[in-house]
C-alpha cells in the first residue's frame, strides 16, 4: 500500500536533491565564453593565492608551500569543461573562467 501523505522530511530530502540537481542543469546551458576570468585581484582569488601562472607561485607565502612543480589547474580535480582548453570553469570559483596554467591553494590532484 502506498502512502499519500508525504512527511515534511521526505519531503525535504526531495528537495536536498532537486535543488542541486536543478542548479547543475541550469549552469550546463551557459557557455563557457560566455563566463568571466578570475581576477586574481579578485578578494575569493586573493584568499586561496590563485595565480594565472603556476609559474608564478609564491611559495614564501603559507598558503602556496605545498605547491609543487607540475600542479597547475588543468590537472587539478576541480577544474571542469573541455581538456585542452587554455580558460576553463572551476568548482572553487563558480561563475568564473580560471586558466588551465594558473594554481590555488585548493588545489588537488584529479583522481
Amino acid at each position: 500500500m502506498r502512502d499519500e501523505n508525504l512527511s515534511r522530511r521526505k519531503f525535504l530530502q526531495g528537495l536536498a536533491v532537486a535543488v542541486p540537481a536543478g542548479s547543475v542543469l541550469v549552469q550546463s546551458r551557459v557557455q563557457a565564453q560566455d563566463l568571466p576570468k578570475l581576477d586574481p585581484a579578485d578578494p575569493a582569488a586573493q584568499a586561496l593565492v590563485y595565480v594565472e601562472d603556476a609559474a608564478k607561485v609564491d611559495t614564501s607565502n603559507p598558503m602556496a608551500a605545498r605547491f609543487e612543480a607540475g600542479q597547475d589547474c588543468a590537472n587539478c580535480a576541480q577544474i571542469q569543461g573541455e581538456d585542452g582548453a587554455e580558460w576553463r570553469g572551476c568548482g572553487i570559483f563558480p561563475g568564473k573562467l580560471v586558466a588551465a596554467k594558473g594554481w590555488c591553494s585548493v588545489w588537488a590532484p584529479k583522481p
